[in-house]
């Protein structure tokens, strides 16, 4: 009997469906929590959705490839959920044109701090030009920050990693540090949110506030379009 349900669970594991299915039933399960716990900034569904997926890849001894065989028709739609962005952004065009100028200062300062950051610093303790143009692009979204890195030499998987690590921490620490330094303005909330935690600072945005959301989802495309554009003259 144990060998017919470990010979089943060995054919499931090789079906793309069974990872994509497990993926989203996981995430599913962990955001009604975070919604239970009232959506504090610690119970991140994307944190623990990931933590729960990998120990049971971990658990199960199924290789990541046989994995991705399933999770790539999610990471497919990272592309359209990014251009839908744009339909609040339409929504809220008004808002968005009156506070252009500061939005335009804000992103300059973000992205280029965040790139010189994190180029300097990987430098200092002896990174490699590989690990370097790796972790650069960490503030931008996966899907634009995985094409820079393999362009400039780095390793996308890395990238990826880097970058989710990076939104993850983000979206646990913006609210908190928001209060702290008192900014009570949605928008330049949802705009450092986007800025600095690209897709998962985002989200955290737009379940704090639709106007957070919004503006976080500009510094998103913002950052990805001047990201792309300068690093390689930093590099």
């Amino acid at each position: 009997m144990n060998d017919d349900v470990f010979a089943l669970w060995v054919y499931l594991a090789r079906t793309p469906l069974l990872w994509l299915t497990v993926t989203i039933l996981v995430y599913c399960a962990c955001d009604r929590v975070s919604a239970a716990l009232h959506r504090t900034p610690l119970a991140n569904p994307v944190l623990m959705s990931m933590v729960l997926v990998g120990l049971m890849v971990r658990g199960t001894g199924t290789p990541y490839a046989d994995y991705f065989d399933g999770a790539q028709f999610i990471h497919f739609l990272l592309g359209p959920a990014t251009v839908a962005l744009g339909i609040p952004l339409y929504q809220n065009r008004q808002l968005v044109l009156r506070a252009i100028v500061p939005m335009g200062c804000a992103l300059l300062a973000g992205s280029v701090t965040a790139m010189v950051s994190a180029v300097l610093i990987a430098r200092f303790l002896g990174a490699s030009p590989m690990i370097v143009a790796s972790i650069a692009p960490k503030s931008v979204t996966a899907a634009v920050a995985m094409g820079i890195s393999g362009r400039l030499g780095g390793d996308p998987a890395l990238t990826a990693v880097l970058v989710i690590l990076t939104g993850i921490l983000g979206a646990i620490v913006v609210t908190p540090l928001m209060n702290l330094l008192r900014v009570t303005d949605m928008r330049a909330r949802g705009f450092a949110a986007g800025l600095a935690a690209h897709g998962i600072g985002t989200a955290r945005a737009f379940q704090v506030d639709l106007l957070a959301g919004t503006f976080a989802g500009i510094a998103m495309g913002l950052n990805a379009l001047l990201t792309a554009v300068i690093l390689p003259f930093l590099l």
